[in-house]
């Protein structure tokens, strides 16, 4: 068994690229192909705030594991991520030697992950209940994962959960008192408004200015210009559900926002043909599913997330709709909204090695 760091040679990028392919079915492989590629090309928007170290582990001239380094500047944390590797011990612990020691090269006196290059693209591994097809935008991963970092000296160092939510009822609407809250918040003169393409630029730029004051404590969070970010998210003014992202106004100033997006599964990953469009169109129209991908708001406006809640589950009531409370840090108050009607609970952690 051998390990092959490269940078932009064809055969390797190719055989890295292929990996997932190998160990995931149609219905699980969460891999976006298109994006992977232009970050190993170096041509991702997000590129040039970091330098991505890649390697290919090898069995008799076989592609079986592969992972990437990412070094930011002026940061003592180097990011392990993109890690795919079969179930075998031998291969993960040569891959994660030759990790740590670029680390240590670099400067670096702490590895965590699984990261893939940026908070940006995907972070968190998935621990539990691998019998569910992944949703969309959900971190995904074997399940024999967690032991093989585990077994290489990782601790645990952050633990996160997506509740699996039934379809809502009025009932669920008088739990902790969020139909009260909401009222209150109006006759305070709030506003709690949907998403609209024709004030999508106006919009996109309040929930950055939102996101980079709000997400800067987060665990490997990295800050990005607003053009940038503005590119990476272009994307979803097609496939989202405007009346499913909420902006909360006082005094015309943004305070709070809630994104939730049609559940796609993989399909957004996968090559368009005219039935996968369909299919997405179809989906985007009337899902039966939705994700709850971000939520937040000003601390100086306590109270106004449980508010803004309120007009979500409406909607999910209205379309009779299952939905996923995506990837809530563990311990906070968004962890037990509408409890009663928590079903299941997925969940996911992030790793960290002193080197």
């Amino acid at each position: 068994m051998e390990v092959i760091w490269f940078d932009g040679e064809k055969k390797y990028i190719e055989d890295f690229l292929a990996l997932p392919k190998m160990l995931y079915g149609k219905k699980d492989i969460m891999q976006n192909e298109s994006e992977e590629r232009k970050l190993l090309t170096g041509k991702h928007v997000l590129n040039k705030y970091f330098k991505l170290y890649k390697l290919c582990a090898y069995d008799k001239e076989k592609i079986v594991g592969r992972l990437a380094v990412t070094i930011y500047p002026d940061d003592t944390n180097a990011y392990v991520g993109f890690f795919e590797c079969i179930n075998d011990e031998k291969c993960a612990l040569l891959m994660f030697l030759e990790a740590e020691k670029l680390a240590r090269e670099k400067g670096k006196t702490k590895m965590i992950g699984p990261m893939d290059a940026s908070f940006w693209i995907k972070y968190r591994m998935k621990t539990n209940l691998f019998h569910r097809r992944p949703y969309f935008s959900e971190p995904y991963n074997k399940e024999y994962y967690l032991n093989l970092f585990l077994n290489n000296g990782y601790d645990i160092q952050e633990r996160y959960i997506s509740n699996i939510y039934s379809k809502l009822t009025a009932k669920n609407l008088e739990e902790g008192k969020i139909k009260e809250r909401y009222e209150k918040f109006l006759k305070k003169g709030y506003k709690i408004v949907s998403l609209n393409k024709k004030t999508w630029d106006k919009t996109i730029s309040e929930v950055y200015r939102l996101i980079m004051k709000l997400y800067s404590n987060f665990p490997v969070f990295k800050y990005i210009s607003e053009e940038d970010f503005k590119k990476i998210y272009l994307p979803l003014k097609m496939i989202l559900d405007m009346s499913m992202v909420k902006i909360a106004y006082y005094q015309n100033e943004a305070v709070g926002f809630f994104i939730g997006m049609p559940n796609y599964h993989n399909k957004l990953y996968k090559r368009i043909n005219l039935l996968t469009l369909f299919e997405i169109l179809k989906i985007k129209k009337k899902s039966t599913d939705y994700v709850m991908l971000y939520m937040g708001v000003d601390s100086s406006h306590p109270g106004l997330g449980k508010a803004m809640t309120y007009v979500i589950m409406k909607n999910l009531i209205e379309r009779q709709a299952t939905s996923i409370g995506a990837l809530i840090k563990k311990g906070r108050a968004v962890e037990h909204y509408a409890q009663g009607a928590i079903e299941d609970q997925c969940e996911y952690v992030l790793l960290s090695k002193i080197l």
